[in-house]
C-alpha cells in the first residue's frame, strides 16, 4: 500500500502538478496581493522588439497571476540604466525586468560601463522569446552560402564589411564565427538594426549580422539574401534558411528576451510567476500577436535562464576586448 502511494505522488509529481504545489506556495505568503501591480521594466524604448513582446504578454499574464501588469519603459545607456533600476528594487515580486540577456551580460562584463550590477544582482523568472542571430547579404552578393562567405574572408582577410551595433551580441557573433573559422572581417559599428540594414542594402557594408524581424520584410522583396541561422533548428519564420550547424559550422546565437527580478525575491514567487508566464505563453492571442511580430516564442524556465547566463559569460568574456 506504501510503495503504491509512492508512485502515485511520483507521477503526479513528473505529470505537473509541481506548478500548482508552486502557485500554492505562493499563496502562502499572499502573492499578489490584491489591488498590487506588478511592473516590467523594459530598459529600452517604446515601441521595440522588448517593448513589443512585453506588451503582448502583459494582459494574458495578468490573467494567470491575478494581478495588473504594466510595461514601464526606462530607458538609457544602451539599457544600463533599466537594469540597474531593477537591480535595486525591491525583491518582492512586484518589479520585474525585460532585457535582452545578451546585453545584461555584456554591459557587467565590460570594466569601462562600471556597471552596478552584475549576474548575481538578478533571480531568473523565464524566457519566452528567443530569435536566433542570422547573416544577410544582399541579393545579387556572390556569396551564395557560409562556406562561400567564410572562403572569402579567409582568402581575402579584412576587406569584407560587416555592420551593426558595437559591444552587441551582433558583433560578438561575427567574433566567434572570426574564432571558429579562421576568417577575418571588417566590422562596422552602426547605430543598431535599422541603419545597419539601410547600410547593407545602401552597399556600404556586405555582411549583416541580425534577426528575422530585421531582414523578413527585405527578403520578401527579393533585396537580401539570408544565408544561415545561428540556431539549432530552422526558424518558423524563414524556414527555407538553413542553420549554421546544417552547414557544418557549430556556432549558436540566440536574442534571448527574459524576465528577471531582483536577487532576493523569493523562489516561491519566483516560480509562481515563471508558472504563470509558461502558461501565459499558451493563450491564442499572445501567439497571434508574436506570429504577427515574428518573434520566436520559446519558454526558458529559471534555471535554464541561469544556466544562459554562465554560458554567455565563458563565450564572451574573452571577446570584450576585441569587440574594442
Amino acid at each position: 500500500m506504501k510503495r503504491s502511494l509512492i508512485s502515485i505522488v511520483l507521477v503526479v509529481l513528473v505529470t505537473g502538478v509541481v506548478a500548482i504545489d508552486l502557485s500554492h506556495a505562493a499563496s502562502k505568503i499572499d502573492f499578489p496581493q490584491r489591488g498590487k501591480v506588478i511592473s516590467v521594466v523594459v530598459p529600452l524604448p517604446a515601441g521595440g522588439g522588448n517593448d513589443l513582446a512585453a506588451r503582448a504578454l502583459a494582459s494574458t499574464l495578468e490573467k494567470e497571476i491575478g494581478a495588473t501588469v504594466q510595461v514601464v519603459n526606462k530607458v538609457g545607456a544602451g539599457g544600463q540604466v533599466g537594469a540597474t533600476a531593477l537591480a535595486q528594487a525591491k525583491p518582492d515580486g512586484y518589479t520585474l525586468g525585460y532585457p535582452t540577456l545578451s546585453m545584461v551580460v555584456i554591459t557587467y562584463l565590460d570594466p569601462e560601463r562600471q556597471a552596478a550590477f552584475d549576474r548575481k544582482s538578478f533571480e531568473p523568472v523565464a524566457a519566452d522569446v528567443l530569435v536566433p542571430i542570422m547573416l544577410a547579404v544582399r541579393a545579387d552578393s556572390p556569396y551564395k552560402t557560409v562556406k562561400d562567405l567564410v572562403e572569402a574572408a579567409k582568402a581575402k582577410p579584412k576587406t569584407i564589411k560587416a555592420g551593426n551595433g558595437r559591444m552587441t551580441q551582433e558583433q560578438f557573433v561575427v567574433l566567434q564565427l572570426e574564432k571558429l573559422t579562421g576568417a577575418k572581417f571588417i566590422f562596422v559599428g552602426l547605430e543598431g538594426g535599422a541603419p545597419a540594414v539601410t547600410a547593407l542594402l545602401g552597399g556600404h557594408t556586405d555582411v549583416m549580422p541580425g534577426n528575422v524581424v530585421n531582414f523578413l520584410p527585405h527578403v520578401k522583396s527579393g533585396a537580401l539574401r539570408v544565408l544561415g541561422a545561428f540556431d539549432s533548428e530552422r526558424s518558423q519564420y524563414m524556414p527555407d534558411v538553413p542553420t549554421f550547424e546544417e552547414q557544418g559550422y557549430k556556432l549558436y546565437s540566440t536574442s534571448t528576451r527574459c524576465y528577471l527580478a531582483p536577487a532576493g525575491t523569493p523562489k516561491e514567487i519566483v516560480n509562481a510567476l515563471s508558472a504563470a508566464i509558461k502558461k501565459a505563453m499558451e493563450h491564442e492571442d499572445y501567439k497571434k500577436k508574436m506570429d504577427q511580430m515574428a518573434f520566436t516564442r520559446r519558454y526558458l524556465g529559471p534555471q535554464e535562464v541561469a544556466n544562459m547566463f554562465g554560458e554567455m559569460e565563458t563565450q564572451y568574456k574573452p571577446l570584450i576586448e576585441l569587440a574594442k
